[in-house]
């Protein structure tokens, strides 16, 4: 899979694309990361990306035909690519979307920047807008790595354990259950005693219990668009856990 960033300033993506799984995922040619300075693309000596807005007002807005030039560029170099524009008013970024991404060969990002890009750029050239939250931060380049770094352990034989990414937070809805390691005991508190018995059986449901009384504790919402199997429910009743889903469901309906 190949991910151009287009930004003006490349060398804020050096180190963090350049370490722990992305590191091996490049050098095992999983993924290809292609970063590319949109300055190389103005069209005046002082090689400028970004002009006044038209009507006035704050800031300074990037420029259209650069932009343009830059994602040009990596489509000539990579070929035909998704063009995504990270910007705040982008549509939501979730575990569902980089799932979807995942499915792609070659994703273009375009780093905004200052007060936002020509609306013509965007109309004329980006296919998607995506934001990583409700916050505004100094660019984009930040929200591209954490794409990257999303998508990229998503993509098959990236992740030492293939069932990792199935079991993530998120993968289902849901919070992903406590883990423990050694010592045994830390500060007077002992791990489940169920986590020792070599049933997996059981050791199945009570991850799953504890997912689930995570997620209705800290992030209740989430709970409103997960589905469970028969046995689930089953196991749910048991606990007295359905009929507070079924709740918040209806809620939320």
């Amino acid at each position: 899979m190949i991910f151009d960033i287009l930004t003006i300033f490349p060398e804020l993506l050096d180190s963090p694309l350049n370490e722990s799984i992305l590191r091996r995922a490049r050098e095992q040619g999983q993924i290809r990361i292609e970063t590319t300075d949109i300055r190389d693309f103005a069209l005046d000596k002082h090689s400028s990306t970004d002009d006044r807005p038209f009507g006035g007002g704050e800031g300074m807005v990037m420029k259209a035909d650069v932009l343009q030039g830059a994602v040009n560029h990596a489509r000539e170099q990579n070929g035909p690519g998704r063009v995504i524009l990270l910007s705040p008013q982008g549509r939501a970024y979730t575990q569902a979307v980089a799932e979807e991404l995942s499915q792609q060969e070659h994703l273009i990002l375009v780093c905004g920047r200052y007060e936002g890009v020509d609306e013509r750029f965007r109309a004329t050239c980006v296919d998607e807008e995506l934001s990583i939250g409700d916050y505004i931060l100094t660019g984009g380049e930040l929200a591209a790595m954490i794409i990257v770094d999303s998508v990229t352990r998503l993509l098959p034989g990236v992740l030492g354990c293939a069932d990792s990414a199935e079991r993530d937070t998120f993968s289902r809805g849901l919070l992903k259950h406590p883990q423990y390691t050694r010592p045994r005991v830390f500060e007077g508190q002992d791990i489940p005693e169920v986590l020792l018995s070599g049933n997996h059986a059981r050791i199945d449901e009570f991850r799953f219990l504890a997912s689930v009384r995570q997620t209705l504790e800290r992030r209740p919402e989430l709970l409103a668009g997960v589905s469970f199997s028969a046995a689930e429910v089953k196991v749910l009743k048991q606990h007295g856990l359905h009929g507070q889903i079924m709740a918040l469901q209806s809620e939320s309906a």
